[in-house]
């Protein structure tokens, strides 16, 4: 699905990305773990095409991303409260982010329904426009646009951060839901070990721009994991 070959970003001397050989294959969760500055973040932008490497490639579906746009077509994708329209009220942002699959306002009207206890009554009607939510409602608007698109690549960058407890874990049942029901090939990257390990089935822990460790998740994976950043600390 994802193919990364010979990867590496450098800034001002330093390499941030330096990753030889990576396969993502279809219907993975992959969580991403990282101290700051690890390079999470630096590699979710080169793998969406948003920073041009310094060497090697990115491919999806055997592409390379710099070199077409047919990957958007089936890839979501939320970041950071950047990725939002912030002089849109939700309404209008989800109209439009539909509205480029093709789905027309009543369909969009439906579907959003069964995102309603994750919204928890915060969102929609409340005659606000995203730039004036706060940073949790910025992330569930941001979310939530993207699992409208029925992407077959979700890519979700500290998605857990500014949410509350009852929000999170209605998250974490939304992407296993889009996992199970649709094969969606999904990445998030988290400082919270809890949730990364209870949805992901593979982590991949990166330092210094490096991918150090890639474990397929088990029983002993978040303890392992603990001792690591215990060690790093």
């Amino acid at each position: 699905m994802i193919e990364i070959k010979n990867l590496k970003k450098v800034y001002n001397g330093v390499t941030v990305v330096n990753i030889p050989e990576l396969t993502i294959s279809k219907g993975e969760t992959i969580g991403l773990v990282g101290n700051n500055g690890a390079g999470k973040t630096t590699l979710f932008r080169m793998i969406l095409d948003l920073i041009r490497s310094d060497a090697g490639e990115v491919l999806s579906k055997g592409e390379h991303v710099g070199q077409t746009e047919r990957w958007k077509d089936y890839t979501a994708s939320y970041l950071d409260e950047g990725f939002l329209i912030d002089y849109f009220t939700p309404e209008e942002y989800f109209y439009f982010i539909a509205g480029l699959t093709g789905l027309s306002r009543a369909h969009t009207d439906s579907e959003l329904e069964a995102y309603s206890d994750f919204f928890n009554g915060e969102i929609l009607k409340k005659n606000k426009y995203i730039r004036d939510l706060s940073k949790g409602n910025q992330c569930k608007v941001g979310v939530v646009s993207c699992l409208l698109q029925r992407p077959e690549v979700l890519m979700l960058d500290e998605p857990f951060a500014n949410i509350d407890p009852s929000t999170q874990i209605r998250l974490k049942n939304m992407l296993r839901q889009i996992n199970h029901e649709a094969g969606t090939t999904t990445i998030v990257s988290s400082h919270d070990l809890n949730h990364v390990t209870d949805i992901c089935g593979r982590i991949l822990l990166m330092e210094k721009g490096k991918i150090i460790k890639d474990i397929q998740t088990d029983s002993n994976t978040k303890e392992e994991l603990e001792e690591y950043f215990s060690v790093m600390q």
